[in-house]
């Protein structure tokens, strides 16, 4: 059996193990053959290769149900399903999603793309299941990583109370499994796990209900109490234990012969349980394995030097330029403290990190906590600057409102990945920051149109505004190599006129005044004079000035990489409206009501229509 020629994952059913093995060597020359010529998460996939075998192998899908947490490992998953001859189009626009994504595939059966999510949602398909008197298995495959998420413990706690029969994987590639203790593990794994021993411990059970009184209690409470005295002996599990989900672990993720009679047993046990799988993220790449945070998601490689197949962008990426910048104010004011959930690489704070180490926290992939382990080191006179993704900071919206705005903390948020990412798609894009941003009392939004004016605003936001502030910006590169000491004055709540025009009125927010410039260009060319104004603010709108141009044009037109509903866009219509100005015509162009898909960026700019040539030409057709 070739990875080729599997259509549905029961065409594994009935390998051997080391037909498996042989198997789990052509996933992964497929996996880094696929990634290497087009990007994508490596490092995740690599890790979980005989896992996923074993779980496909055991379970019956599309019956029972296996929800993946975050889905960076989904790679493995979907060449067992039937997506083999479409795998070359992993990532890219109109192919397949680098992430789970329901309308996908049947096998997809719950869709994902941030963390922490996956027990929570197999918890309710197990409920759901037992609602309807079905008879399926439910599986949940997390990370450690992932489990460091509060949502993942709230489902933990909440699993340990209903009692529902499902499986949870902690796919663990970060602990190792201690040598002296090893062999007593997987024997007593062995034993618990046994349907004899199960089935010993019910009757044995039910024998003592039968003892009367306190002398039958007292027999219960001996025999549960010896036999997890025995386990915790041995075992790390006592927290699951404590919870009411019994712990079998830990185990070799990458041993089959070990992993699959284990999960055949779990999977016939009574409520839930959890399996503690060892894994090495990055396995079968020695580049990998090496550095598994720098091949968690890559650009294309040669697979043998690890190089870069093309240059790329020589300039800095933004990311960089925010983290130096951090790393300049953090020097000349012990005050400031960085704090990233999980991303400091990501976010550029491990710049700051390398030199400054005691001024950087790492919270884990814990948005929330994030935020309002912000607001409390705020109150005590630190200036926290929360570096988050756009589309993660989704998560942390109450916190932000309640313990952040409320108390009009000064706090500085940082959210990188504003806007379209290209290849990560629907999940990732920071696409409603600015709407759900908007409806925060007391919270200045400021979005820089390029590099310098994202230093300069970071500055700004450090030491002169005084309550909460949040800068976005994009993926992406600078739009030079310069690096100016000297940079543009931020006057607090304020545009700036690029260009004076008559008529028309181009209103660009953040970057994408990249693309109004275009547009500019070719409406002069075609003999009309717009004003370009560069918003820098979206919150607050000095809005005297606003009514000033408003007055002064008869077309009024705004971009953003944000979408319509709630965005720049409807800022300026709603100051319109207030200053029942009737007479004006508003254009506003901006991301749709909906979720875009994966896809290079400036592609779904066009595709979308709201490149700088798109909105021209709908300016000349209203024209």
């Amino acid at each position: 059996m070739h990875i080729q020629d599997i259509q549905t994952p029961q065409d594994i059913k009935n390998l051997s193990i080391k037909e498996l093995e042989v198997l789990a060597e052509e996933i992964r020359t497929t996996i880094i053959g696929q990634v290497s010529k087009h990007g994508g998460h490596l490092a995740s996939s690599l890790g979980v290769v005989e896992l996923t075998l074993a779980l496909h192998q055991i379970y019956d899908l599309p019956k029972d149900v296996m929800v993946w947490d975050v889905g960076h490992q989904a790679y493995v998953h979907k060449l067992l399903t039937g997506r083999f001859n479409r795998f070359n189009t992993l990532r890219q626009q109109g192919g397949l999603s680098g992430f789970l994504k329901r309308s996908e595939s049947e096998y997809d059966q719950f869709g994902a793309g941030h963390a922490s999510t996956s027990i929570s949602a197999a918890l309710g398909f197990a409920v759901a299941r037992d609602h309807f008197g079905k008879d399926n298995s439910v599986v949940a495959i997390i990370g450690d990583g992932s489990l460091t998420g509060g949502m993942a413990f709230e489902a933990l706690n909440n699993a340990g109370v209903l009692k529902q029969n499902i499986t949870i994987i902690l796919n663990d590639n970060k602990m190792s499994i201690a040598p002296n203790v090893g062999a007593f593990s997987k024997y007593l794994n062995r034993i618990i796990s046994d349907p004899k021993y199960n089935k010993l411990r019910s009757d044995v059970d039910k024998t003592m209900q039968r003892i009367p009184g306190v002398l039958g209690s007292r027999f219960r409470d001996l025999f549960a109490a010896m036999e997890t005295a025995t386990k915790f002996a041995f075992k790390p599990g006592r927290l699951f234990e404590d919870l009411g989900i019994r712990y079998f672990g830990p185990i070799d993720g990458h041993n089959l012969a070990e992993l699959i009679p284990l999960l055949k047993q779990v999977k016939e046990s009574p409520g839930p349980c959890l399996v503690h799988v060892v894994t090495e993220k990055g396995r079968g790449l020695a580049l990998a394995e090496k550095n598994p945070t720098k091949w968690h998601g890559c650009n294309p490689f040669d697979p043998e030097s690890g190089l870069p197949l093309s240059p790329g962008n020589s300039n800095p990426s933004l990311t960089s330029i925010f983290g130096k910048t951090v790393l300049e104010l953090a020097k000349e004011d012990s005050r400031i403290l960085g704090i990233t959930a999980a991303m400091p690489s990501g976010c550029g704070l491990d710049i700051v990190a390398q030199e400054l180490p005691d001024r950087v926290v790492d919270v884990g992939i814990a948005e929330e906590h994030a935020v309002t382990f912000a607001a409390g080191l705020a109150c005590a006179g630190v200036i926290p600057i929360v570096a988050i993704y756009s589309s993660f900071m989704q998560r942390a919206y109450d916190q932000i409102m309640h313990d952040v705005a409320l108390q009009n903390l000064h706090v500085v948020f940082a959210l990188d990945r504003a806007g379209l990412v290209g290849a990560d798609g629907p999940t990732h894009h920071g696409a409603f920051d600015l709407s759900f941003l908007r409806s925060v009392p007391g919270l200045a939004i400021m979005a820089p149109s390029d590099e310098h004016e994202m230093r300069a605003m970071l500055i700004s936001a450090v030491k002169e505004i005084q309550g909460p502030v949040a800068i976005r910006y994009p993926r992406g590169n600078a739009l030079s190599n310069e690096w100016k000491e000297s940079l543009p004055e931020i006057p607090y709540g304020k545009f700036l006129v690029e260009e004076e025009g008559e008529e028309i009125l181009l209103l660009g927010a953040g970057f994408m005044l990249q693309e109004l410039k275009k547009t500019a260009k070719i409406l002069q060319a075609k003999g009309k004079k717009p004003t370009l104004v560069n918003a820098r603010f979206i919150k607050p709108l000095d809005t005297e000035a606003y009514r000033e141009l408003f007055e002064k044009h008869s077309l009024i037109v705004t971009l953003e990489d944000n979408t319509l509903v709630g965005g720049y866009g409807s800022a300026i219509a709603e100051m319109l409206v207030d200053f029942n100005l009737k007479n004006k015509t508003i254009l506003r162009f901006g991301l749709p009501d909906d979720f875009v898909e994966h896809g290079e960026v400036s592609n779904l700019y066009k595709q979308l229509k709201i490149d700088g040539e798109s909105v021209a030409e709908k300016i000349m057709e209203v024209l």
